[in-house]
């Protein structure tokens, strides 16, 4: 951690600025911009895309061109203080000029460095940053580049320190990032600098090492966490250090394996208390198997199997940064019992608060380096000190962070190259293989470091070997089977569809029949220059699962089609894990390709860009669950029970597993306690159950037969509850979906609404659409003879009247209001 104690020594620099946009190059200083040019009065930090949105001059669904035109930010500052002072810039994007009273006293060639220049106050001062027109700079040459990837629309990018965000095609809308994206302050002479790290030892002592520095008389400083403190040492005028040691402190885990502990660091100069935040202790290891082509993350000891999704940004058009802009995408990924975020190369690195959120909810980052797909020219010594200095300064601000697990050198780079055909000493190079990894061990050596995302196997995108990228199911229509066929190991990215969010967003944001409309296709993603997108990749699903003709669908039922569309990517996704997370498989862990959509629309998204869950993220969320059941088929040896109990405490459970006909008739049942013990999985044979031979599996096809979906249930002894559930269909979806009728009734319990549903046959996808509130749990298949009481969450604040809305299912055209 580097930070600066906050109060009155320092002033964020955030009202009072204007705007103007110019021709580029047009003007060396900023006295040369004419008066009569239209100025914004905007905030910072902000961006040119949200001033401009905020004054009705910008559309994120049809964007003009921001990186054609230089942009100047311009601010008076009035004080009665004459003194030195340093002007702290956490981000600017991306060319910029520095003016202080006319003066050009710095300059910024990366969005993503910390900057910091010393100033002197005279009381009435003017800061101006002009940002630079990017176009014509990306147009510049430069070293010849031995490989040149097609998402990009340009390849200028591998030669300045921006995102790529706002340059990839059917990947984002076309907003490119310019301004004062993070904030501006003002930091006087007498603010103090603290640095820190934490860490956890082999004996379970944490530690905190510390230094700081100030203009500051200060006679006694003392740290102090978790009930221990320590006085820290004077090294000379103004300068500070020490370590502390907190014998077995309470460590750090995901929330599905744990609690994730925090402790509260407090500074204490001359007996005032000052509250840097907080900081946890956890150990990491990597797991690479038996056979050393795994991968995987130990945390303190114990295998975790990381689940979760890729980031893209909180809003597309202002790149925010502070807790509310992420607080609703984090909560809803811990809800859905994910445990790792990746923030890939393509987007951008987020502040501290990011890495904030994730310490509180236990949920672990994979963070890229801001580099992706190109053929970096570490021969250029300017570009790769600006890569050094801006991981360095990174891995500095997050130090206290325990949720940084893993520190990656980029996406994809490796892949580009050896899909090629060029040999490894061509695409390997010493920028990921050397400079990097030292870095890291400088700045965190807490964490893991992986060279490029995918890497680790005879060809780096070769999925059964250490890092994979994952699209068999998915981008490239394999059977499902193929999950397994593959060997993953550990899929940085995975299983990308058009995944299509629910009606109500739809009926706001995009009321456009889902039958080729210009505006509904050009929402869907696709790889740059393919004559597929990902709808198609969708459909090759829908017709798989479902046996129906998606184009005929489509045209001749458009809401049946969107439903049966959700249904089928969550389906996929649902068994995809299944498959991933039973005992003998060797995948260790997968992250969906997105968390979020950046426009309304059927993206790649498990949470719409208006951040409503679609039916994928409650798929996800039953997938994630840490004591799990699940089914696979085994073909001619039968139907296997996967059971899962990651976390740290012991389970009395009761099994049950039901054959039925028709979805309501039950053929053969089978019940069996059971204890799950802390971090244990199991797997039981389907014929152990019943004590005798049943073909669960509709694989010998002796006769008709027998049943259409088998039903298992894990319920905890206690109190009688569900843990989780479990379905198999022998004969194929199709063939089980029947018209249910369901039972709805509204409850209001203890001041919270919920819905309990039952059904009188088995009832598959069902799905609730309520205004104003969301239900907790959606698009899950329901067996007679069990409930589900479902809570009804508000969207905003809490209405005394009773939520309406109605409950579906596939295979019935029946609506059951509430």
């Amino acid at each position: 951690m580097r930070i600066y104690l906050p109060g009155e020594s320092v002033e964020l620099l955030s009202e009072g600025w204007t705007l103007t946009l110019t021709p580029a190059d047009a003007f060396e200083t900023p006295s040369d911009i004419s008066a009569t040019l239209e100025s914004l009065n905007v905030s910072v930090p902000s961006t040119v895309a949200q001033a401009l949105e905020m004054a009705g001059k910008f559309d994120r669904i049809a964007p003009a061109a921001l990186n054609d035109r230089d942009a100047w930010y311009r601010l008076t500052m009035i004080s009665d203080v004459r003194e030195r002072a340093i002007l702290r810039f956490d981000g600017l994007s991306t060319i910029a000029e520095i003016f202080f009273n006319g003066e050009l006293i710095a300059a910024s060639q990366s969005m993503f460095e910390r900057l910091e220049v010393p100033v002197k106050l005279t009381g009435a001062d003017e800061l101006s940053i002009c940002f630079r027109a990017l176009a014509p700079r990306l147009e510049k040459a430069g070293p010849r580049a031995r490989w040149r990837p097609q998402m990009m629309n340009t390849q200028g990018l591998r030669l300045i320190r921006t995102t790529a965000l706002g340059y990839m095609p059917g990947w984002c809308p076309e907003i490119h990032a310019a301004g004062p994206w993070r904030p501006i302050s003002l930091i006087r002479q007498d603010g103090v600098l603290c640095t820190a790290r934490s860490s956890l030892d082999e004996t379970g002592t944490g530690k905190v090492g510390f230094a700081l520095e100030t203009d500051r008389t200060v006679a006694t400083a003392r740290l102090i966490c978790a009930g221990y403190s320590t006085d820290l040492s004077s090294i000379e005028n103004g300068k500070f250090s020490g370590e502390l040691h907190i014998p077995g402190v309470e460590t750090w885990w995901p929330h599905t394996h744990g609690r994730p502990a925090l402790h509260e660091i407090i500074l204490e100069l001359d007996g005032k208390q000052h509250r840097l935040g907080r900081t946890g202790f956890r150990n990491l290891e990597i797991d690479h198997g038996e056979d050393g082509n795994g991968f995987g993350l130990r945390v303190n000891g114990q295998s975790v199997f990381c689940r979760g999704a890729v980031w893209t940004t909180a809003d597309i058009v202002r790149l925010p940064g502070s807790r509310p802009d992420y607080e609703p995408w984090l909560r809803k990924a811990a809800e859905a019992g994910m445990n790792m975020i990746r923030v890939g190369g393509t987007m951008a690195y987020e502040t501290p608060e990011f890495f904030t959120l994730c310490d509180e909810l236990g949920i672990m980052v994979w963070q890229d380096a801001m580099l992706a797909n190109f053929d970096y020219p570490a021969k250029d010594e300017a570009l790769r000190q600006h890569i050094v200095t801006e991981i360095s300064q990174f891995l500095e601000t997050t130090a206290l962070s325990p949720s940084l697990a893993v520190f990656c050198g980029g996406s994809e780079m490796y892949q580009q190259g050896a899909m090629l055909g060029l040999p490894e000493q061509i695409w390997k190079g010493t920028l990921t293989e050397e400079i990097l990894p030292e870095v890291v061990v400088e700045k965190r050596p807490d964490t893991v470091y992986v060279a490029n995302s995918p890497s680790g196997g005879a060809l780096p995108f070769f999925p059964n070997a250490r890092v994979g990228h994952y699209y068999g199911v998915g981008a490239y229509c394999r059977p499902l089977e193929d999950a397994r066929r593959a060997d993953v190991r550990f899929a940085a990215e995975c299983l990308a569809f058009a995944n299509i969010p629910e009606q109500e967003t739809l009926d706001r944001h995009l009321p456009a029949l889902a039958v080729h409309d210009p505006r509904w296709k050009a929402r869907a993603p696709r790889d740059r220059g393919a004559s597929w997108d990902f709808e198609d990749v969708r459909d090759h699903y829908l017709k798989l699962l479902y046996d129906v003709e998606p184009d005929v669908l489509r045209r001749e039922d458009g809401g049946l089609y969107l439903d049966m569309s959700r249904a089928a990517t969550a389906e996929v996704m649902e068994a995809t894990f299944a498959e991933w997370r039973r005992d003998a498989s060797s995948c260790q862990g997968a992250l969906v390709w997105t968390l979020q959509d950046l426009v309304p629309g059927a993206g790649w998204g498990v949470i719409d860009a208006t951040g409503r869950p679609k039916s994928v993220w409650h798929a996800l969320k039953r997938a994630f669950r840490p004591i799990q059941l699940s089914l696979s088929d085994e073909g001619t040896n039968g139907l296997d029970i996967h059971l899962i109990n990651e976390t740290g405490n012991g389970l009395e459970a009761m099994l049950e597993l039901t054959c039925l006909r028709d979805g309501t008739q039950p053929v053969v049942h089978a019940k069996r306690p059971l204890t799950l013990l802390p971090r244990q999985s199991q797997t039981i044979a389907a014929t152990g159950m019943f004590g005798a031979f049943f073909d669960t599996t509709y694989a010998y096809r002796f006769g008709p037969p027998s049943h259409d979906v088998t039903v298992a249930r894990l319920r905890d002894v206690a109190t009688g509850h569900v843990i989780a559930d479990a379905f198999h269909f022998p004969l194929g979806r199709k063939k089980a979906l029947h018209a249910a009728n369901l039972q709805v009734a509204v409850r209001d319990e203890n001041g919270g609404w919920s819905l309990e549903i039952s059904t009188d046959r088995l009832a598959q996808s069902v799905h609730v659409t309520t205004e104003g509130y969301r239900a907790s749990e959606n698009w899950f298949h329901l067996a007679p003879g069990e409930s589900r009481k479902i809570a009804l969450l508000p969207e905003t604040t809490a209405s005394e009247t009773p939520p309406s809305g109605e409950v579906m299912s596939l295979g019935s055209s029946r609506r059951f209001s509430f």
